[in-house]
């Protein structure tokens, strides 16, 4: 009988101490983040959607070296090369990628093709927002993904012409 009681007290104890956790964070402030209507936080090593990265002069760091592709797990990436030329150059190198695709309905976020990298051209961005019902829309192009050209670019960049591909 004694230990029917010692049971059933010990029991009583055991909720009391969890109803005092909980009774104690219902006091505290919550925590939440405003997303949709304000900006999501990301930490700083956050992989999201890739970004193709463009040098101090505004020209493309990617020289279509395929070691990005090659480093690719998944197999997502798909890079067709093509020569610069003294008319067009969109590179530094002596080749840039014409076609630069991402299939997104593959990839892992794993960042070998970041690593991989040696003109840092590839990067991950902090965009998260990729969800489709439709595959297709998943793979992404090129010029999707291309930043921005820097205010104050020394050489401006020239956009390949129709057919050059």
């Amino acid at each position: 009988m004694a230990s029917k009681i010692q049971e059933v007290l010990g029991s009583a104890a055991a909720i009391a101490k969890g109803m005092g956790i909980t009774f104690r964070e219902m006091l505290q402030p919550t925590i939440t983040e405003d997303y949709p209507d304000g900006p999501a936080l990301f930490q700083e090593r956050y992989r999201g959607s890739h970004e193709l990265q463009r040098d101090e002069n505004g020209m493309e760091k990617c020289v279509a070296c395929f070691l990005c592709a090659a480093a690719c797990p998944a197999e997502c990436i798909y890079i067709e090369a093509a020569e610069n030329t003294d008319k067009l150059r969109m590179s530094g190198g002596e080749r840039y990628a014409s076609v630069y695709n991402i299939d997104y309905s593959r990839c892992i976020f794993c960042g070998y093709c970041v690593e991989a990298c040696p003109t840092d051209a590839i990067t991950h961005g902090h965009g998260f927002e990729q969800a489709s019902y439709n595959t297709s829309t998943l793979i992404i192009r090129k010029e999707k993904m291309l930043v921005a050209i820097p205010e104050g670019a020394k050489q401006q960049v020239l956009e390949p012409v129709a057919g050059a591909h």
